[in-house]
C-alpha cells in the first residue's frame, strides 16, 4: 500500500469515526442536531481549526509549537488594549493578529538562526508570552470595549429575525457564524497552498528529508520560518475571535490551546515525524474534538473526565501513527542494510 492510500485510509477512519460520534450522541441527547447547536459546535471547531492548521504547516517540517496557547492569550489581550486605547476595532483586530504574527516570527527566528530544537524555543516562548499577558494587565481582564467588538465573534451570515406574537424579536434561523465562515475560507486556502503551491510541497519535503531538501535547493530555514510565522497568525486569530465572543480578553486564556491544536492534527492524519498530513484531515480532527466536547457536555459529563476522554483520543491517534510509520521505517533500514553489502565478484575464487 502506497503513501496515498494509507493516507486516504487514515482520513477516512478519522471520518468515519466523526460520523459515529455524531451518531452517538444524536441518540442520547435531543437537541444535539437542532440547528442552534449545530451552530454552537462549528463556532466552537473553528477555534480550534484555526491553531490546528496553524500548527499543521510546523508538524510538516517537522518541527512542534507549545507556545500557541500563550500567543492567543497575548493577541486577545493585544487587541483588547489597543481598542481601549482608542484605535478602531478592525486596526485593533488586526493589531492582535499581526501580534500572533509577530511570536511565530520570533519562535522562527529561535528555530532557524539560534537552531534551538522546537520543543525548547515554543517551550520558552510559551512561558514568555504568558507572562508578558499577565505583566501587561496585572493579571486582570481587559473589558470595557464597544459592543462593535464583538461583532465578529458574535455575529453571523444570513441570520433571520422576525417579530412575534408578542411584538419580541424571534429568531427563526441562526445564521452561519463569521468564525465558521473563517474557518472554511483558510482550510480551502490552505488546502490549495499546500497541494498546488511550490512553499507546500517544500513543507513536506523538509518534513519528509531536511538535508535532501536543502541539498535540492531548497532554503529550509526560510521555509521553516514561514511555518512558524502561520502558525502565530493563526492563534493571533483565534485570540482575537475568542476575546470578540466574550468581549473581554483574559490574559491567562488559551491554556491548553497547544494540545488541542496538535491534538487536531494528529488525530487527522499528520504524523508527529514530519512530512505527512493534510489540511481537511485536520479539519475532520478539528470536528472530532468539537462534537465530543459537545456531546460530552450536553450528557452532562464532568470537565475533568472529559480530560480524560480527550487525552486518551490523543494517545490512541499518535499510537496508531507510530504503527504506520513502522512498517516503512523497517523497509528503509533494510534497504540501507542491503546497499551496505559488499558485493563479492564471481570470477575471483
Amino acid at each position: 500500500m502506497n503513501d496515498k492510500r494509507k493516507l486516504l485510509l487514515q482520513k477516512l477512519t478519522a471520518l468515519g469515526g466523526l460520523l459515529l460520534l455524531i451518531i452517538i450522541f444524536s441518540f442520547t441527547s435531543d437537541s444535539f442536531f437542532s440547528v442552534n447547536n449545530i451552530m454552537t459546535v462549528g463556532l466552537q471547531t473553528s477555534t480550534i481549526a484555526f491553531i490546528g492548521i496553524g500548527v499543521t504547516c510546523v508538524i510538516l517540517t517537522g518541527g512542534i509549537d507549545l507556545s500557541i496557547g500563550s500567543v492567543v492569550a497575548l493577541s486577545g489581550v493585544a487587541a483588547g488594549l489597543a481598542v481601549n486605547a482608542g484605535m478602531p476595532v478592525s486596526i485593533g483586530l488586526l493589531l492582535g493578529v499581526v501580534t500572533g504574527s509577530a511570536c511565530g516570527l520570533a519562535n522562527g527566528i529561535l528555530v532557524t538562526t539560534f537552531r534551538l530544537p522546537p520543543f525548547i524555543a515554543t517551550l520558552g516562548t510559551m512561558m514568555i508570552l504568558r507572562g508578558l499577558a499577565l505583566y501587561v494587565t496585572n493579571a486582570a481582564p481587559v473589558s470595557g470595549m464597544p459592543e462593535s467588538f464583538g461583532d465578529l465573534g458574535n455575529g453571523s451570515l444570513f441570520r433571520i429575525v422576525q417579530e412575534g406574537d408578542n411584538g419580541l424579536p424571534q429568531v427563526i434561523f441562526p445564521g452561519i457564524p463569521y468564525p465558521v465562515i473563517l474557518m472554511i475560507i483558510a482550510a480551502v486556502l490552505f488546502t490549495f497552498a499546500l497541494t498546488k503551491m511550490r512553499m507546500g510541497r517544500y513543507l513536506y519535503a523538509i518534513g519528509s528529508n531536511e538535508e535532501a531538501a536543502r541539498l535540492s535547493g531548497i532554503k529550509t530555514n526560510k521555509v521553516k520560518l514561514v511555518a512558524y510565522v502561520i502558525s502565530g497568525t493563526f492563534a493571533g486569530l483565534c485570540g482575537v475571535v475568542i476575546a470578540s465572543r466574550l468581549v473581554t480578553a483574559q490574559p491567562n486564556g488559551g491554556m491548553m490551546y497547544e494540545l488541542d491544536a496538535i491534538a487536531s492534527a494528529v488525530v487527522g492524519g499528520t504524523s508527529l515525524m514530519g512530512g505527512v498530513g493534510t489540511i481537511p484531515g485536520t479539519l475532520i480532527g478539528s470536528f472530532i474534538i468539537g462534537v465530543l466536547r459537545n456531546g460530552l457536555n450536553m450528557n452532562g459529563v464532568s470537565f475533568f473526565v472529559q480530560q480524560i476522554i480527550i487525552g486518551s483520543v490523543i494517545l490512541l491517534a499518535v499510537a496508531y501513527d507510530q504503527i504506520r510509520q513502522r512498517p516503512a521505517t523497517k523497509k528503509s533500514v533494510k534497504q540501507k542494510v542491503s546497499n551496505k553489502k559488499p558485493q563479492v565478484n564471481p570470477s575471483v575464487k
